[in-house]
């Protein structure tokens, strides 16, 4: 059985502040990129001055701040019988 899904939302503020949902992993960031996985797939916010505020896994929310400009949506990746071995 699978757990349920966190809602997925996006609220992206004047370019400058984006609220979002159904986060479950921080990739990486730093001023440029912060890479987040979703339950539907990575996201990668790209612009200058980026910062990660009210971060909470537990319950699935993160916030960005800075100058976006752009939001790039990756699919979820496929795991085969190895990936879900050693993944």
């Amino acid at each position: 059985m699978t757990e349920p899904q966190t809602p997925h939302k996006l609220c992206l503020e004047e370019r400058r502040k984006l609220k979002l949902t159904g986060v479950t992993e921080v990739r990486s960031f730093d001023e440029t990129l912060v890479s987040l996985a979703t339950g539907l797939g990575d996201l990668n916010i790209h612009g200058r001055e980026l910062q990660l505020k009210d971060l909470s896994l537990e319950e699935g929310r993160a916030a960005v701040e800075g100058q976006i400009s752009a939001l790039i949506f990756e699919e979820p990746r496929q795991r085969g019988r190895l990936g879900r071995l050693f993944g």
